[in-house]
């Protein structure tokens, strides 16, 4: 067995999924011939994710994955054999002394190697190896289907929030009744708080943006940390919606795409889907809506909102998609802005908004927007609200499911709209 094998599986795959060459490749971010490659067996993948990734693309069931996870282990470990070649020395050498006691002064005894002994030595260590990689292939097997058993992935592989079961200790708006926001049944949730690690440079070659939320229309924040004695929750909860809409046609992205290959503009509540199949960045501002609402039979107190920046490059040089054509100017909604390039980002209430501090509790909801400006830099930021309540106080991360925000300035860069009607980008008119 070896890269053939893996091929032929990977192939069978490609082509039940009726996927072509090129969409899988972009939807693994891969060059079409490197995928090419793969299925036919000209190279073996040195690890096992792209493998994998494929695999979930082609909508592969578990006993599928494990027969891939075998046939590309098998597939590795022949890497560089050459063609007729039986053993492998460097490989032999350490299982025999695994499984040989350990014998001074023996190897002048040993006979030469062409009595005809070694290479039955050499027989006996080729098959305790093949032994040894069949389990291996085993115990990785059924720890993958552990994995696909238990981690409860989408179509594309991703795992779904562990923190879900959460949202049930949230306490939810009645349906049909309007919190502060104004919109009947409006229900917040949120998340267990995790440590969110620095996203990957993916953008930069036009990978994922950071995922929407399971209903693909907001993203739940994570409850944050306490800073007193107290391990318990936060007694509050922050639904956030990353891409609000200050008016229909406010919000620019930027994507890795020319305008050919890109898909209409997308309507406010499908933008987390849009934003995240496109890898697409929100051009020169983000308008952030945010819900907050207590989950226990204390009043919550919001004493702050503060603006944390978690990194700041060169503004990203890719095309710039404005989501709408032949809108006014923008709306004074009452909101808080921040410049996040100035020296010390800080929040600012605008058109009427008044400031900090808020009440929140189970029955009695607050709505906030923060309008976050970026011009000259690709920046990545997130949110800390304040909060106490009766004798805990504590600090809640508000940001993009476990990953910050990311507003990006587009001076300078194309910028195309598709006007109402048409079903083609053209380039915008220059202001």
């Amino acid at each position: 067995m070896g890269a053939s094998d893996l091929a032929e599986l990977l192939r069978s795959l490609k082509e039940r999924s009726g996927l072509s060459y090129g969409v899988l490749a972009k939807r693994l971010h891969v060059s079409t011939s490197t995928l090419h490659r793969y299925c036919n067996g000209s190279t073996v993948p040195t690890e096992f994710a792209p493998v994998e990734r494929l695999a979930r693309l082609c909508k592969a069931t578990p006993d599928e994955l494990i027969q891939i996870h075998r046939q590309w282990i098998l597939a590795d470990a022949a890497r560089g054999r050459k063609p007729g070649t039986a053993t492998q020395p460097d490989v032999a050498a350490p299982v025999e002394e695994a499984t040989t006691a350990p014998v001074p002064e023996v190897a002048p005894a040993a006979p030469p190697a062409s009595s005809g002994v070694h290479p039955q030595r050499q027989r006996r260590t080729r098959r305790a190896v093949l032994a040894a990689l069949a389990v291996t292939c085993v115990m990785g097997s059924a720890a993958l289907a552990v994995s696909l058993v238990g981690n409860g992935t989408d179509d594309d592989g991703k795992a779904r929030s562990a923190a879900a079961s959460s949202s049930s200790r949230a306490g939810a708006i009645a349906p049909g009744k309007p919190g502060k926001s104004g919109k009947p049944g409006e229900r917040p949730s949120g998340t267990p708080s995790s440590s969110p690690k620095e996203e990957k440079e993916e953008k930069e070659r036009g990978g994922p943006a950071a995922s929407a939320g399971p209903d693909d229309t907001a993203s739940p924040s994570s409850p944050g940390q306490q800073d007193d004695s107290d391990s318990g929750d936060a007694p509050l909860t922050a639904h956030t919606r990353p891409y609000a809409y200050e008016s229909p046609c406010s919000q620019r992205f930027l994507v890795n795409r020319k305008p050919g290959e890109m898909p209409k503009p997308p309507f406010e509540q499908d933008a987390p889907a849009w934003v995240s199949e496109l890898g697409a960045v929100s051009a020169d501002q983000q308008f952030v809506k945010i819900t907050l609402q207590g989950t226990g039979k204390d009043a919550v107190v919001l004493e702050g909102l503060h603006v944390r920046v978690d990194g700041a490059k060169a503004p990203l040089a890719w095309n710039a998609y404005a989501t709408g054509v032949g809108c006014g100017g923008d709306v004074a909604t009452r909101s808080f802005g921040v410049d996040l390039e100035a020296g010390s980002p800080a929040l600012t209430p605008v058109g009427g908004q008044r400031d900090f501090p808020y009440k929140v509790s189970r029955t009695d909801a607050e709505v906030f927007y923060v309008k976050a400006d970026a011009r000259q830099h690709d920046v990545r930021w997130h949110l800390e609200l304040q909060w106490s309540s009766g004798g805990r106080h504590g600090t809640l991360r508000i940001d993009d499911q476990g990953r910050p925000f990311r507003t990006s300035g587009s001076a300078g860069r194309p910028s195309y709209q598709q006007p109402l009607g048409d079903t083609r980008w053209s380039p915008a008119p220059v202001d």
